[in-house]
């Protein structure tokens, strides 16, 4: 049987461990953030009528940098919403540990909006899936697109696809792809493991 793992909660020091390896440095990084950008300004020009959501939290995460950087090319009125999934996986009451929650931060409603919604990493479409329910909550979007840093492309378990794309990765199951931040991480950088790092 075909071995697959959900890693999206996962939140470790991965930059250290043994057998990784750097699949997008810092300069390449800031390269593809501006490129995203540039896609997103020609799709959506002023953004008046767009917003952007960002899941918990790494999608949050990726959401401040996209912000940033579209901040620098002139788009100063932008909504942001933090969008928490948690108990909207199709996988939370069959966890062995417990949940923590993310806190939700929707200060508007997305109805007749043409949502953005943005993730780190692409990997099962389960996370998308929880998180296009989840955004029901707040409203009939016009639209909803999605944007992510990495693609998994050959893990998906859904008919889910991103329209703004960083990266595509190729890579066995149980490889885990960690997207990492200056603010959090020290570096802006793309890392492939080979396995799932442990928890202890």
């Amino acid at each position: 049987m075909r071995r697959t793992i959900e890693f999206a909660d996962i939140d470790l020091p991965l930059s250290n461990m043994d057998n990784s390896r750097v699949i997008m440095d810092s300069e390449r990084f800031g390269l593809t953030i501006r490129r995203l950008c540039h896609q997103l300004i020609e799709r959506y020009d002023d953004f008046s009528s767009t917003c952007l959501v960002g899941v918990q939290h790494r999608g949050v995460w990726l959401g401040e940098v996209i912000i940033e950087e579209l901040k620098l090319l002139g788009i100063d009125d932008l909504k942001f919403g933090k969008l928490d999934i948690t108990f909207y996986r199709d996988d939370f009451r069959t966890r062995e540990k417990p949940l923590k929650a993310n806190p939700t931060q929707m200060p508007f409603l997305v109805e007749e909006k043409e949502v953005v919604l943005i993730d780190d990493v692409l990997y099962t479409g389960r996370t998308i899936q929880a998180a296009l329910t989840a955004l029901n909550n707040f409203g009939r979007p016009r639209s909803v697109t999605l944007l992510t840093m990495v693609d998994r492309q050959f893990n998906r378990h859904l008919p889910i696809q991103p329209d703004f794309v960083g990266m595509r990765v190729d890579a066995l199951d149980d490889a885990y792809v960690s997207v990492e931040y200056q603010k959090h991480h020290g570096q802006d950088q793309i890392i492939l493991f080979p396995q799932k790092p442990s928890e202890d």
